[in-house]
């Protein structure tokens, strides 16, 4: 992929990403070919921004957990009420650092198909 198309997703995904990410992303994206490239524009990430909304309005619901696709965790916080409050107030924290690693692996699993 060139270098022009590589900055170009960069700068326009770059909050969906921590920063420390960024630099090994764009390696693996200047390495990747170019008919993997185009499927790679296509590809939707979740906003941490928005998750870490959702789990302000839904958190004890385990609807940010569902949100960024940890069913299990969704479940798990639906069925304790948000581990009685306690887990909601820690994920206020994680989810947005959550939603990125998510992000990235759905980054890597598009890389790799």
């Amino acid at each position: 992929m060139d270098t022009q198309k590589v900055d170009m997703f960069v700068m326009t995904n770059t909050k969906f990403f921590d920063g420390f990410q960024l630099h090994s992303i764009k390696q693996q994206l200047l390495n990747l070919p170019d008919e993997k490239a185009d499927r790679l524009f296509f590809t939707q990430f979740k906003d941490p921004t928005m998750s870490l909304i959702i789990s302000l309005i839904g958190g004890s619901l385990g609807i940010d957990r569902f949100f960024i696709g940890d069913t299990g965790l969704g479940i798990g916080k639906l069925l304790t009420c948000g581990g009685l409050g306690i887990w909601t107030v820690i994920d206020l924290f994680l989810i947005m650092s959550a939603t990125k690693e998510k992000n990235l692996i759905k980054l890597q699993e598009t890389l790799l198909y």
